[in-house]
């Protein structure tokens, strides 16, 4: 039987579902995993963040949460992709406003699909990736050392995990950020999972 393993994930949403608003819908997709074989390990405040893009919709409401399964990395994904589903998520713009998203940022120390590939897609200026999406999955995510709304929510869960190709601990990536963006994500009040 293939071996438990740590995966963290990123939640947000800026419309809400049919189960309620932005924060009830994390809440629910965090019961949708469980019952999908995802144990809960823990789970971050439910944080609001401006939208990103700026101007792209509603604020978010962001969390991230680490999990076990003995699942591949192409199952876990395929599993968060189900609940997004289960929850109305349409994939019709990029980066555009949704009812959950339901990112997978790394499982343990896995590289996927290899060293060379993942630095590529992390080096991508912001306008490709806007308009590029990769066609296999790449771990870590690529963007991760980049968002606040993803290290902040990460810090109060998981704030020791090291990225595996630079080196650098959730903590540190997150303290690395620009104040003004760390500041900008603000905890809910009430709304923890």
């Amino acid at each position: 039987m293939p071996k438990e393993q740590e995966i963290l994930i990123a939640l947000g949403s800026n419309l809400g579902s049919e189960i309620g608003d932005s924060a009830a819908t994390l809440k629910a997709a965090l019961a949708a995993l469980h019952r999908r074989g995802l144990a809960l390990r823990r789970c971050s405040r439910i944080y609001k963040t401006p939208c990103f893009p700026a101007g792209a919709g509603p604020d978010y409401a962001n969390a991230c949460a680490v999990l076990h399964s003995a699942e591949t990395p192409a199952g876990v994904l395929d599993l968060l992709h189900a609940t997004e589903a289960e929850f109305g998520r349409q994939r019709i713009t990029r980066w555009g406003s949704r009812t959950l998203d339901l990112d997978l940022i790394g499982i343990g120390e896995i590289v996927l699909p290899d060293a060379t590939t993942q630095a590529a897609w992390r080096a991508l200026d912001v306008a490709e990736q806007a308009q590029r999406a990769p066609a296999e999955l790449i771990l870590p995510h690529p963007r991760l050392q980049d968002r606040a709304f993803v290290l902040v929510p990460l810090c109060d869960v998981a704030a020791g995990w090291r990225h595996p190709l630079l080196g650098r601990s959730v903590a540190e990536m997150c303290a690395a950020l620009p104040a003004a963006d760390r500041a900008a994500v603000v905890p809910l009040q009430d709304a923890a999972p």
